[in-house]
């Protein structure tokens, strides 16, 4: 087990590391111990999770299905079935996406725990007052995280599957999607979305540290849209209407970094004040 120390400050860099690999040890167990779950829940992560947005009934498809019918529009959101099968080619193709499917799973359920891990290993390193500021740092890391995996599931993975799914060059071109195709779509759509949507615990702690102020944010914000177009380009189907639906939450949490930057620039300058007096 890793050494119990009373002060942070007198460890060795060993002593760092044991403590780091203890705490990587136990983000891995949790990890592991949900994928088993994930694994034996195959019926549910793949029917009901997996090849869900593969359905027209699925909640996304009836949304836009009823905007389009309120004005009067005809809709490839309305029908019965999205015109494309799914297939395994390969010999182990279907094992290989069962077990990296449950691994993956296995991270997103235990994100807060892992985020936990982190903030164990980080925060004997804070000052008190740094450690009360960030009492509701894991909340708000995993609130995001996982908001940003709903939105990813129900908005970006369902409108990439209907798009590329429902393309073709030709009529005598059918659309067999292999299986491990599909999955990469979905878990990429996830992901992204659950990264992309931390940016502001991402600027917050950057702002801790000195490298990112307002008005930085505020100088770049147009190049900031810019890149933001850009990977909502490579997560999404190459369409507009796409991807100003996944920017928009994105420049909205851009937004809200700016503010929450502002927040730490006068709590340190207050801080500094107190320190000088």
């Amino acid at each position: 087990m890793a050494k119990t120390v009373n002060n942070p400050d007198e460890m060795s860099f060993l002593d760092h590391l044991e403590e780091l690999r203890w705490h990587l040890i136990r983000s891995i167990v949790a990890i592991v111990i949900v994928a088993c779950v994930a694994f034996l829940a195959k019926g549910f992560i793949f029917d009901v999770i997996l090849f869900g947005p593969k359905s027209l009934d699925f909640p996304t498809y009836k949304f836009f299905c009823r905007i389009a019918t309120f004005f009067g529009v005809d809709s490839e959101f309305c029908g019965d079935e999205l015109p494309f099968t799914i297939q395994s080619r390969l010999m182990a193709g279907q094992f290989s996406a069962h077990i990296w499917t449950s691994i993956w799973a296995g991270f997103i359920v235990s994100f807060p725990y892992v985020l936990w891990e982190v903030w164990k290993f980080i925060s004997p390193g804070l000052h008190e007052n740094e450690r009360r500021h960030s009492r509701g740092f894991i909340l708000a890391a995993s609130s995001l995280f996982f908001l940003g995996v709903l939105f990813g599931y129900y908005v970006v993975a369902p409108l990439s599957i209907n798009f590329l799914g429902t393309y073709t060059v030709s009529t005598q071109v059918f659309n067999e999607i292999d299986l491990a195709s599909y999955v990469a779509t979905v878990r990429a759509s996830v992901i992204a979305c659950g990264i992309m949507f931390e940016l502001p615990i991402i600027i917050y702690f950057l702002t801790k540290v000195g490298l990112v102020t307002p008005e930085i944010l505020k100088k770049y914000r147009k190049m900031a849209l810019v890149i933001v177009l850009i990977l909502c380009a490579v997560i999404t189907p190459p369409d507009v209407t796409s991807q100003i639906i996944v920017a928009i939450p994105v420049l909205i949490l851009y937004q809200a970094s700016i503010y929450i930057s502002k927040i730490v620039v006068k709590r340190e300058a207050k801080k500094e004040k107190k320190n000088a007096k």
